[in-house]
Parts: C-alpha cells; structure tokens; sequence
C-alpha cells in the first residue's frame, strides 16, 4: 500500500473533505449538523479506502500514461476519485470543475502533511 497506514489514510481523507466543505466555494452537504458529521465520516472513510486499494491498482493500469504526462495524469485520477464520492453520497455536492478540482487539492495537501506510521524493520545500529 504504501508507507502509511489505512487508518492515517482515512482520517487525512476526513480531514480533507471536512475542509473542503468548510473552505471551497460550492462544496456542500444537505441536512442538519448529525447528518453533515456521518456524510463527513463515510465519504471519508469510503475515500480513503479507495486512496488505499483502488488508487494504487489506477495507478498500475494508467502507467504508460504516467510516463507519457510526466506524471499529470494523477492529478485526474484524483479528481476521478472524489467525483466518485461525489456521486456515491447524494448529500454530499460538489459543483463546477473548479470545485472538484479544489476538492481534490484539498484532499491531497491533506493525504501529504499525514505522518508516515510505518516503521523500519531493521534493528537500530549500536
């Protein structure tokens, strides 16, 4: 997976979207303050175990791509990803591109400033 682990994935990703609907013009979701918090806690969970499984599988089948773009071709499929999210919860919205592109910046810085957790094996030097 990666050098973090699932949980630290899924908190960022909570952490991101809460953000994002705090911060990023047009991202919003129905109800009252109960339902905002589950809608929170489910898409982030569903998001970050799809940053953990289905990103890295994503990754592997568009890396001729990657090659070729030098790499920008992440930046959609992170977008790809969060509009996802979008479409699986209907109270969560995110309108306009330009939102969803915000949203996926978000959630990345969010992902990127998480502590690694997964330690070195080899035994401390003496």
């Amino acid at each position: 997976m990666g050098k973090k682990s699932i949980l630290w994935n899924i908190l960022a990703s909570i952490i991101g979207l809460l953000l994002a609907v705090l911060f990023v013009p047009n991202v919003w979701i129905d109800g009252d303050y109960t339902h905002n918090a589950k809608t929170i806690l489910f898409a982030g969970v569903v998001l970050g175990l799809l940053n953990c499984f289905a990103k890295p599988i994503l990754n592997l089948l568009t890396l001729p791509l990657r090659i070729l773009t030098l790499g920008l071709i992440s930046i959609v499929i992170n977008i790809l990803i969060i509009w996802a999210i979008d479409i699986l919860f209907p109270s969560f919205h995110i309108k306009g591109l330009t939102a969803l592109v915000l949203t996926s910046v978000v959630v990345f810085i969010a992902n990127a400033i998480t502590p690694n957790k997964k330690k070195s094996r080899m035994p401390p030097v003496s």
